[in-house]
C-alpha cells in the first residue's frame, strides 16, 4: 500500500518550490520523442500498438506494474491489458501481486485449474478490492488451453499487514510433522496475534497497541526463538517433510515475523514516534518474495509484478527530503539492474481514491471519491499535458530521458496529492490515461 495510506510512515510532502518553467518545456519535448499514444485501455482489443513495449522492456526478468492510487478503474484496465500483451506476446510466466505470499498459494492452485471457477470469491473474501479477481479469471481463462502455464504469486506479508494468522496458521500445521517441540512457540503467537488481527496494518495497529508490553514483547521474542530454532532445524525438517514444503513454511514464517515488526512500527508511528525508514521492513519482504519467486520458478521465467507506484519505484519515497521508506523496486533494481523494468501508471486528470484513516471501518481506512486538481507544475503528468500527450493513454520509456537538462519532473500524483521523486530515474518508464475514476463496487 502506498505511502500516504497507513501502511507507509507519512504522506510525503510537496516541493515549496516549483519546476522551472524552461525545464518543464524541455523536456516535455524530449517526452514527446519516447513516447507512444496506445489506441486503447480495453482488455480485449487487438495488442499491435503496445509492441514498442517490447523494445522498451528488454530481456527484464521482472516487469512492474504500478498504479498512483488503489481501486481505480483505468488502472485495473491498464494492468489487464499489459498483462495479455506480456504473456501473449513476450512469454512471461509469473502474475506477482502486492498480495500475501502465504495466502497466495490457494489462489496459484486456483489459477491452474483446481477447484470450481466460483471458488476465486470464497479464497480471496478477506482481501482488500485492489483488482486481483479480474487478472486472477484472465489466467485461469488463458491456462486452461495453454502448453505453458501461467502461475500466480503473491509477495506481501500476510493482510498487508493486518494479521499475522495467514502465515502462523499453517506454520503451526507444517510443525506438527516437522518439528512437535516448537509447537508451543507457534502457538503462544498464535494465541497473542488473534488478539489483535485485522485486514490491514491500518486496523492492525491501533488493536496491537492496546496489548500489554510485555504481551508486545513476548510475541517478537517466540516469533525471534521460533524462526532460529527453524532455520536451525532445517535438516530435521526437510527430512520428514520434503525441501518445498519447508521452503514455504520457512518464508511464510518470515513473513510472520516481517508482519509483527510492521504493526509495531505502524503503531509507533501512530504516535508520532515512528523511527525512519522504519516502513521499509515491508517492502525488503515483498522485494526478497520476487526473487524467492525466481528462484524457484522453471528456467528462463519472467514475472509481471503488479504493485502500487510507492513500492516499485527505484528510488527512496521522501518526506521533507528524507528517505521515509526504501521500496521494493530499489531492492530489486539494486539485486537485478536492468533486469528489472518499473512501469509507473499515473493519470493527468479525472478522480482519485483518496484514504482516510477510521480505525472503525472494516479496514482500518474509508476510501473518499475525491476530484484531482490540475497538474501541478514540476510534476509528469504536467510534462504530458505540455507535450500535447493528455488526450489518449500513452506510454513513455524514460531510460533515454535521464541526464536531462534541468532534471526532469520531480514529482508524481500519489492520490490526490504528489510523492517527490525525480521521476526518470525512479521510473524506466510512465504510462498516463487522460483521465481517472473509482472503480465501481469499492465500498469501503
Amino acid at each position: 500500500m502506498p505511502s500516504s495510506r497507513p501502511s507507509q510512515p507519512a504522506r510525503p510532502s510537496q516541493p515549496s518550490q516549483p519546476h522551472p518553467s524552461a525545464d518543464c518545456d524541455q523536456f516535455a519535448r524530449r517526452l514527446r520523442e519516447l513516447t507512444t499514444t496506445l489506441g486503447t485501455l480495453d482488455p480485449d482489443a487487438p495488442l499491435d500498438d503496445l509492441e514498442p513495449l517490447r523494445d522498451l522492456i528488454g530481456d527484464a526478468r521482472v516487469v512492474g506494474i504500478g498504479e498512483n492510487s488503489h481501486f481505480i478503474h483505468e488502472f485495473g484496465l491498464v494492468r489487464r491489458r499489459l498483462l495479455r500483451f506480456l504473456v501473449e506476446r513476450c512469454g512471461f510466466t509469473v502474475l506477482a501481486f502486492e498480495y500475501g505470499l502465504s495466502e497466495a498459494v490457494a489462489l496459484d492452485d486456483w489459477v491452474r485449474g483446481a477447484g470450481p471457477d466460483d471458488d476465486l470469491e470464497r479464497i480471496t473474501t478477506a482481501a482488500l478490492p485492489m483488482g486481483i479477481q479480474e487478472p486472477l479469471r484472465a489466467l485461469r481463462l488463458h491456462n486452461r488451453g495453454a502448453a505453458r502455464p501461467v502461475g500466480f504469486a503473491g509477495v506481501d506479508i500476510p493482510s498487508a499487514g493486518g494479521s499475522l494468522l495467514p502465515a502462523l496458521l499453517p506454520v503451526a500445521a507444517h510443525l506438527r510433522e516437522a518439528d512437535p517441540e516448537a509447537l508451543p512457540l507457534a502457538r503462544t503467537a498464535i494465541g497473542l496475534a488473534e488478539r489483535f488481527a485485522g485486514e490491514s496494518a491500518a486496523a492492525a495497529a491501533p488493536a496491537w497497541a492496546r496489548l500489554d508490553a510485555t504481551e508486545q514483547d513476548t510475541l517478537t521474542a517466540a516469533l525471534a526463538r521460533l524462526l532460529i530454532r527453524f532455520r536451525a532445524t532445517e535438516p530435521l525438517q526437510v527430512a520428514r517433510t520434503g525441501r518445498h514444503a519447508y521452503d514455504v513454511a520457512l518464508r511464510r514464517l518470515e513473513a510472520a515475523c516481517q508482519g509483527d515488526y510492521t504493526v509495531r512500527a505502524m503503531a509507533a508511528l501512530f504516535a508520532g514516534s515512528g523511527l525512519t525508514a522504519d516502513a521499509s521492513a515491508r517492502d525488503a519482504y515483498m522485494a526478497g518474495s520476487v526473487l524467492w519467486h525466481l528462484e524457484r520458478a522453471e528456467p528462463g521465467a519472467r514475472v509481471v509484478l503488479m504493485a502500487h507506484n510507492a513500492h516499485l519505484q527505484r528510488e527512496p519515497v521522501r518526506c521533507d527530503g528524507y528517505p521515509a521508506a526504501l521500496p521494493m523496486g530499489q531492492y530489486l533494481h539494486r539485486a537485478l539492474g536492468d533486469g528489472y523494468f518499473a512501469l509507473g501508471v499515473t493519470s493527468i486528470g479525472g478522480r482519485t481514491a483518496e484514504m482516510r484513516l477510521d480505525e472503525g471501518a472494516r479496514f482500518g481506512f474509508t476510501v473518499d471519491d475525491t476530484a484531482l486538481e490540475p497538474p501541478e507544475q514540476g510534476s509528469i503528468e504536467a510534462a504530458f499535458a505540455a507535450a500535447g500527450l493528455g488526450r489518449t493513454p500513452a506510454l513513455a520509456g524514460l531510460r533515454a530521458a535521464r541526464g536531462c537538462d534541468g532534471g526532469g519532473p520531480d514529482r508524481i500524483r500519489l492520490q490526490s496529492s504528489y510523492l517527490q521523486a525525480p521521476v526518470a530515474e525512479a521510473y524506466d518508464g510512465t504510462l498516463c490515461v487522460p483521465s481517472s475514476r473509482v472503480a465501481d463496487g469499492i465500498d469501503i
